[in-house]
């Protein structure tokens, strides 16, 4: 039996240069748009031209797209292999950007890869994969519980070749900016299943009938979290993205793998505030010592420690489950949770140990906490994952008269 947590030689040198790529290029780059040192911040056309830039040299250096087929233009790399790429672009903000595996592009792509027609890859899986157009994943809405799909209150109704669309979004992200939508919908009056009262469809940016009312302002600012006002929009038979019906399971496709993406790429940002912290306890001296002599510095140091060996663990397994093509909804599941909190726990240690430094902007621990708060309901709050997790515990003892496949099925 394999238990092999080494990459190959060809993985090793992806990883190698994806790192030296983040550290050369996009780091470099994200401090000219940002105005960090003696430059002032870029705005406008000289942003955009730094941001593309970046972009053109990541495709010419075959570090485009990893998590795409080759015959897309990716790199064609399996989950566990993506792990090691998205927490290295996630050490720079626009790092995974600028290689084309951001969020929520990233999931749409999948989405649009698996359930896609060829007419309709063409039309937007191939520019989404040209990185010349943005796209969103329009499901939650403010009126109903967004963990739970079968509240959808917005419709659709079937008029001759039209469907005829009604209802509220809101944190719909990337919304501002998409060339199109994937719109999840309520069609059928009564299903035999409440998961079966869904459709999607493939919505162009902008139509009669999609109204931006506002970009939805966060603890951590305007991000382009859009609410959507969606009035007697009119979209043909042929923009259904799967079949009818099929909304609900659609969207579950789209969240399994992307909820793991989230984790890659918090693993990074969880990895950039333990380094801070162990570099400002060995480089800050108080009563007698540097800070990393103290035992209450040592124990946050350990602790955080301790949780990313764990994170990193549930995320590879995960994956290699995804890679297998084995069930993974209960891994994800814990891993989504675990992360998430994790996350939140190292970032608030580095910032009490960097004290006021880390409270205030000159560090990106603040700008980091303020991110890393909303992981914890993003793609299914604590909460509904824990239920979850619950369920199939319980039901495998049933099952079984053991817990053991709920706990990673593992050979011990």
């Amino acid at each position: 039996m394999a238990i092999d947590f080494t990459l190959s030689p060809e993985h090793e040198e992806i990883r190698g240069r994806v790192r030296t790529f983040i550290d050369e290029v996009v780091k470099p780059g994200e401090e000219a748009i940002e105005g960090k040192g003696d430059g002032e911040p870029l705005d406008g056309k000289a942003r955009l031209e730094m941001l593309i830039a970046m972009r053109k040299k990541a495709s010419a250096e075959g570090l485009w797209l990893p998590h795409m087929p080759e015959e897309w233009g990716g790199m064609g790399l399996g989950h566990v292999a993506l792990a090691m790429v998205q927490a290295e672009a996630a050490k720079s903000y626009y790092g995974p950007w600028v290689l084309n595996c951001q969020a929520p592009d990233e999931g749409n792509m999948h989405t649009l890869l698996h359930w896609a027609t060829p007419e309709q890859a063409e039309k937007y899986l191939r520019p989404l994969c040209d990185g010349t157009v943005w796209s969103c994943f329009a499901m939650t809405e403010p009126e109903v519980a967004g963990s739970d799909p079968t509240l959808i209150r917005t419709t659709g109704y079937q008029d001759g070749e039209e469907w005829v669309l009604n209802g509220h979004k809101w944190f719909i992200s990337n919304a501002h900016r998409a060339n199109f939508a994937i719109l999840v919908a309520r069609t059928e009056d009564d299903p035999d299943l409440p998961q079966a009262a869904n459709t999607a469809f493939l919505i162009d940016l902008p139509s009669e009938g999609w109204n931006e009312v506002r970009q939805i302002e966060t603890m951590h600012g305007g991000t382009g979290h859009s609410e959507i006002l969606i009035e007697d929009l009119r979209v043909h038979e042929s923009q259904m993205l799967g079949g009818r019906g099929q909304g609900h399971m659609l969207g579950q496709y789209r969240l399994g793998p992307a909820r793991l993406a989230h984790c890659m790429r918090w693993i990074a940002q969880a990895e950039t505030a333990l380094d801070m912290m162990v570099d400002r306890s060995l480089n800050r001296y108080s009563h007698g010592s540097i800070l990393a002599e103290k035992q209450g510095i040592q124990w946050m140091i350990a602790d955080s420690a301790m949780e990313l060996y764990q994170c990193k663990l549930m995320v590879l397994h995960a994956a290699s489950k995804i890679d297998a093509g084995e069930d993974f909804k209960s891994e994800v599941s814990m891993a989504k949770h675990f992360v998430a909190n994790s996350l939140n726990r190292i970032i608030d240690r580095a910032i009490q140990v960097h004290g006021a430094l880390g409270y205030s902007t000159d560090t990106p621990l603040a700008h980091m906490y303020q991110h890393a708060r909303w992981a914890r309901f993003a793609d299914g709050a604590d909460e509904v994952h824990q239920m979850r997790i619950a369920q199939r515990t319980i039901a495998a003892y049933k099952d079984h008269g053991t817990t053991k496949a709920a706990t990673g099925d593992l050979p011990i």
